[in-house]
């Protein structure tokens, strides 16, 4: 791993940080997944607007990220996911159209991409967003 890409990463640690503790409560919220999920991608909200073909306008997902809309259409949760490189399902869970899936002992069952038992809520959080940036690193 290059040092840009573990400055990056601790950067978005300490912004997790920040926002978690300015919380009621620890998990992060859609709106701010939504943008951490952007910022690792390195996209401006024009630019996901142009990657999207303008199906989420810059101004849309301005208010999506700040809270102000908290359960946006499947639709553009699909063209967020399809931007961002990430699950569809983990954005409708997010937005509260799917509920968490329940496993053996009552943990949550995980996507099989991480094939994990014991993650908590904010680590699979936390392997989207890396998983993201990855996936546009590779891309670049």
């Amino acid at each position: 791993m290059k040092y840009a890409d573990i400055a990056i990463l601790r950067d978005m640690a300490e912004r997790n940080s920040r926002t978690r503790s300015n919380r009621k409560h620890s998990q992060v919220d859609l709106g701010g997944l939504l943008a951490d999920l952007r910022v690792a991608r390195g996209l401006s909200l024009r630019q996901v607007e142009e990657s999207t073909d303008k199906a989420v306008s810059n101004a849309y997902l301005s208010a999506l990220e700040k809270g102000r809309i908290r359960k946006p259409s499947p639709l553009v949760l699909h063209s967020l996911a399809e931007a961002y490189a990430v699950p569809y399902e983990t954005l409708m869970e997010k937005a509260g159209y799917l509920l968490p899936s329940e496993g053996k002992g009552g943990r949550r069952r995980r996507l099989a991409a991480f094939a994990i038992d014991d993650l908590s809520a904010e680590e699979e959080e936390e392997l989207l967003k890396y998983l993201a940036f990855l996936r546009f690193r590779d891309s670049s």
